[in-house]
């Protein structure tokens, strides 16, 4: 399991998406700078031990009144190639060095982990501590019963409704050898990313990732930050 480090980090995650959020598609401007903290979130494991994978809730108070922002992210110690668009900023860890922090929509370890986490084939972490499960966190599956692997995934939108990825799967449980050549799936995958004023149960009705997270007022409300669906041509 990932090691959560008690460090530094210069700038701060906060400081580099001050600087990012703006000139996103789904931000409601107000044209100041954005106010931000901490409102939650929590991490997946990378299983080749590479990749951080934080699922970060962030509160801007500019404007007229709190919005709270869903942007997960990865953590990288090299560039990579083809992913611009998605770079957020670098940073100085205290233990770690240079990381380059990712919109992790444009992260195949992030997508694969996501289904993943919704499959039950995977555990979601903690935000701040290592090795500690987080049980706030609910998923139900896209497909129940299935063991999906990612074989191919593309950005499809990108707009003030969210980000959707058009992710290809197949169903290693089809299979008798396990290798990821079961009957392929197309999934419409979407990251939500400003959260609804007021957060709701989950829409039963397909796969979805739903957590909690601390208003401004001191509530800790629940909503879903990630839906998905089988892809209809």
């Amino acid at each position: 399991m990932a090691t959560v480090h008690n460090t530094t980090l210069a700038p701060s995650k906060l400081e580099l998406l001050t600087a990012w959020l703006p000139g996103q598609p789904w931000y409601l401007d107000a044209g100041l700078t954005p106010q931000l903290t901490r409102a939650g979130g929590f991490r997946l494991d990378d299983p080749a031990g590479e990749v951080g994978i934080e699922f970060m809730i962030v509160t801007d108070a500019a404007g007229g009144g709190p919005v709270s922002y869903h942007v997960p992210m990865t953590y990288r110690a090299q560039a990579q190639p083809g992913s611009e668009a998605g770079l957020i900023g670098t940073t100085e860890h205290g233990v770690l060095g240079t990381r380059y922090v990712y919109d992790a929509t444009h992260d195949w370890v992030f997508v694969t982990q996501l289904v993943a986490l919704m499959q039950g084939q995977t555990e979601p972490q903690a935000q701040s501590l290592s090795d500690t499960p987080d049980p706030t966190v609910r998923s139900q599956p896209v497909l129940p019963g299935s063991s999906l692997v990612v074989t191919a995934c593309a950005l499809a939108s990108n707009g003030p409704d969210g980000t959707r990825l058009r992710i290809s799967t197949a169903d290693t449980a089809s299979t008798a050898d396990g290798d990821g050549d079961g009957e392929p799936t197309d999934l419409l995958l979407r990251v939500i990313r400003a959260l609804p004023v007021r957060p709701g149960a989950a829409d039963q009705r397909g796969g979805y990732v739903q957590v909690p997270w601390r208003q401004a007022d001191g509530t800790e409300p629940s909503g879903v930050i990630v839906t998905a669906a089988p892809a209809v041509e």
